[in-house]
């Protein structure tokens, strides 16, 4: 697709990105056909080529409205369109561009502020744990879609205390910890029990992902710094040998750190090496199915596994964890019908268009349940919430099934 760039864009990085981009797209319309929003609401304008296409007209010099922000706004960045472009354009990487051009541009309404404000200051703050436990403390007087949010207090169980030679890096995150804290203490002992010892380094928090993609991309920006900064020394001196995510959403942008900081001379190389380091946790799943054969009680029903789309197209990993588990004896299967689609939490996603959110939640639910599943796993925080807030059937971490099968 040819395009010509208007005065302000013409000569900047974010100009010359798009249009690299742009000159890939042919614009065949394949990707509507896997895009969640477009067959939820059928609008050509919410789906990957309109949306291309409203990117394209501002990038020449037309004006963004309220209504080009919304059809970007609308848009999960599931990343479905990658898997399916058969030109390799790199969708996510143009919306990106384009809803920093947007935000720039077009005003928001006061609600839209203060929602989007609050939630990406809120959920990133040390001030979250502690609200966190106050909605579990009165979960049970929540309202209903409020409730979904607030998951049942967990207990996260004993951390392992041995030290290996084999160390990772892993990162707590910023909403993990206090929703869900066995995820990390469960991915702990699992690497315990195979040899390899999880570090956490101090001054590490949110991967970036929540301000980046509620378009506070500065804000987003200095949290991949602070994390940079945090695990540099450890990765400087070889003390780790990867940086490891049990957060799937968290570790496509830490893949992507050398990407968002390119034009950073003071990170780009720390950033790109540290995007090389990082790996999801389901990536050492072929390590530890040969750790924990033996050790490794896999009893009991189906397991419907819900594949995030942070882990199969964003960061293209697919297959793996239920062919593995499978390997150490538990019964592991994906939807029959569409394992590809988005879920519908794409991190605030379920909190901005909660109407759309619950269509994708309940489709995918659906087809979840046709397979009669004891449990539901997935790979990420979001997607497990969200899941579970319109199911009775529990949704776990794939790496807590692990966990308990050894206990």
């Amino acid at each position: 697709m040819q395009t010509n760039l208007s005065e302000e864009f013409r000569g900047t990085p974010e100009g010359a990105e798009a249009e690299a981009i742009l000159r890939k797209c042919v614009h065949c319309g394949f990707c509507t056909a896997t895009c969640p929003t477009y067959q939820v609401l059928g609008n050509e304008l919410d789906g990957p080529r309109g949306r291309i296409y409203l990117i394209k007209q501002m990038l020449e010099g037309e004006a963004p409205t309220r209504a080009t922000q919304l059809h970007l706004d609308r848009c999960l960045t599931c990343r479905n369109c990658e898997s399916t472009c058969p030109s390799g354009v790199e969708y996510g990487k143009l919306a990106d561009i384009g809803r920093a051009v947007v935000e720039r541009k077009v005003k928001r309404g006061p609600g839209s502020t203060a929602l989007r404000w609050a939630l990406k200051e809120g959920l990133t703050s040390p001030a979250f744990a502690p609200a966190m436990k106050l909605g579990q403390a009165v979960r049970g007087l929540l309202p209903q879609r409020l409730k979904e949010k607030v998951p049942p207090r967990q207990d996260a169980g004993r951390l392992p205390t041995r030290e290996h030679a084999r160390k990772v890096l892993m990162l707590a995150g910023c909403v993990q910890p206090a929703m869900m804290p066995n995820i990390g203490a469960a991915t702990a002992r699992v690497l315990d029990a195979a040899g390899i010892q999880a570090v956490f380094a101090r001054g590490a928090g949110c991967c970036g992902a929540v301000k980046f993609h509620l378009n506070d991309q500065d804000g987003g920006r200095a949290q991949m710094r602070a994390n940079i900064d945090a695990w540099w020394p450890l990765v400087e001196r070889g003390e780790v040998e990867a940086i490891v995510m049990n957060a799937s959403g968290c570790g496509v942008t830490v893949k992507e750190y050398g990407h968002f900081l390119q034009h950073d001379a003071a990170y780009a190389e720390k950033a790109r090496r540290i995007g090389e380091l990082t790996r999801d946790l389901s990536e050492l799943l072929p390590e530890l199915v040969n750790a924990l054969q033996g050790k490794v009680r896999a009893g009991g029903g189906m397991l419907a596994y819900h594949p995030p789309c942070t882990l199969q197209h964003g960061q293209k990993l697919r297959g793996g964890v239920e062919q593995h588990l499978q390997a150490l004896g538990f019964k592991v299967r994906a939807a029959l019908d569409e394992p590809h689609l988005c879920c519908g939490s794409a991190g605030t996603y379920s909190v901005l268009h909660p109407d759309i959110a619950h269509t994708l939640r309940d489709r995918k639910l659906g087809h979840l349940g046709a397979l009669e599943p004891q449990a539901i796993i997935s790979a990420n925080i979001g997607c497990i919430t969200h899941l579970q807030g319109g199911t009775a059937t529990p949704v776990k971490h794939w790496i807590e099934v692990l966990d308990a099968a050894m206990a």
